[in-house]
């Protein structure tokens, strides 16, 4: 690792605190993994990939959904809140591309609250934001070991 960011929890503070921010109100746990999830596969940052993949499965989530993820929109393993999630995080992962058109935000937010684009929306600027800097100290990959406890299953 070039720079163990960890060890400066004076500058990560902020970070943290967003993070807690964005999981603190009542979107699904397993939801926003699957949302860090696909960022982490847009943006290639394979230290995040593995770190929430990891905490996806010991919240209960299945190796088949996670390894759809890259697939989404073929993969008929997702509920409609759970597609909405994942293509409002590839808009906004990948805005320097294109725009996020009114009609891709109002198709979304019929199905979130105010407060849950809100934190869906902060999770997925974190998330990128957690990728560049893992991507850019190289963050290793292979020692990741969860601490998340098992929400519910999902289907």
């Amino acid at each position: 690792m070039r720079i163990d960011y960890h060890e400066h929890a004076e500058i990560t503070r902020p970070m943290r605190v967003l993070s807690e921010a964005a999981t603190a109100g009542t979107l699904e746990p397993a939801l926003l993994e699957l949302v860090k999830v696909r960022a982490s596969q847009l943006n290639g940052c394979a230290h995040c990939l593995e770190m929430h993949t990891k905490d996806a499965r010991a919240m209960g989530e299945s190796d088949d959904r996670l390894h759809l993820v890259a697939a989404w929109r073929e993969a008929p393993v997702f509920s409609e809140r759970e597609r909405a999630a994942l293509l409002w995080c590839e808009e906004l992962t990948l805005i320097t591309e294109r725009e996020v058109p009114d009609e891709l935000y109002g198709e979304v937010r019929v199905l979130f609250s105010e407060d849950e684009m809100w934190r869906l929306t902060l999770a997925v600027v974190v998330i990128n934001s957690w990728n560049r800097l893992a991507i850019a100290f190289r963050a290793p990959v292979g020692e990741y070991v969860s601490r998340a406890v098992a929400t519910s299953t999902t289907p």
